[in-house]
């Protein structure tokens, strides 16, 4: 017997957002979304002693993480050197990585840079000479130098943030660009914060 009561229409029910799995589950469309990759930069300290850049590459390597660039240059103490990562993944793979470098042995400190480091790399461009005073005028508004010029190529040097290297390098491209050394990316954290930190007994 009816109570008098009645629930909404068919059509104005409120309908499951998601797909279904193979056994007919409702699927939460949030909890199936993939974590979006982003691209940061990974600095970490090193001891200052054969084999290390090779640990840190086989162990990006054995992880199959996405480098898209990666430096390596001794710091104010001869004892220790800086490894700069850019990576691109998303944000578990990132804190993975993290994690990871500290349990290899001769790593002293590793972070993530925020968006506001100092970042800076280098270029070496090889172009025909067919208009060098176009290539040099471009070159100087980039604040670049020439480093070599002969009757056929010209060599010039630009340093810069990865945008202004692009851009210098897009303005370059016209001239036909015969070869390209690019460093990628170094960086310190702004200001007064502490790029890395090292234990007592190290310093």
């Amino acid at each position: 017997m009816s109570d008098g009561l009645q629930g909404p229409a068919p059509e104005e029910r409120p309908r499951p957002e998601g797909r279904r799995n193979s056994q007919g589950i409702r699927i939460d469309p949030e909890a199936e979304a993939e974590p979006q990759p982003r691209r940061t930069t990974i600095t970490a300290l090193v001891q200052n002693e054969p084999g290390v850049l090779s640990e840190v590459s086989d162990l990006f390597s054995r992880r199959q993480y996405n480098i898209e660039s990666l430096t390596v240059g001794t710091t104010q103490n001869p004892e220790w050197s800086r490894v700069t990562v850019v990576v691109e993944e998303p944000d578990p793979n990132i804190e993975q990585i993290e994690k990871q470098l500290d349990k290899v042995v001769p790593v002293i400190h590793t972070r993530e840079l925020g968006a506001d480091a100092v970042s800076r790399e280098l270029v070496l461009v090889k172009l025909d000479a067919d208009e060098p005073e176009r290539v040099h005028a471009i070159t100087e508004m980039y604040d670049g130098t020439t480093l070599d010029a002969g009757p056929r190529s010209i060599t010039v040097e630009l340093t810069g943030s990865e945008r202004e290297i692009d851009d210098a390098l897009d303005a370059l491209r016209q001239f036909g660009i015969r070869e390209i050394a690019r460093t990628g990316k170094t960086a310190l954290a702004r200001g007064e914060t502490k790029t890395s930190i090292a234990p007592d007994r190290l310093k």
